[in-house]
């Protein structure tokens, strides 16, 4: 199981990921960052015309049911994943 400081620590990790990193791996992280602080999706989803908040949306909407401590988890090593693959 994985503490809140390595969970902290891999937030702050994924903010140096590479520019290259792909949006799916960015909307993957967004789904889980989303979901193992605040828990399911509790906004309404955007409209067409929000195409950019909609990913979003539907990346931490897919998380849904997970319970935080997981998707914390599965988190660092996402961020651990991407670490090796973009470096």
């Amino acid at each position: 199981m994985s503490s809140k400081a390595e969970f902290e620590k891999a937030a702050e990790e994924a903010k140096s990921l590479p520019d290259k990193t792909s949006n799916d791996d960015k909307l993957i992280l967004y789904g889980l960052y989303k979901q193992a602080t605040v828990g399911d999706c509790n906004t309404s989803k955007p409209g067409m015309f929000d195409p950019k908040g909609k990913a979003k949306w539907e990346a931490w909407n897919t998380q849904k049911g997970k319970e935080q401590s997981t998707a914390q988890e599965e988190y660092i090593m996402k961020v651990s994943e991407l670490q090796e693959k973009y470096t």
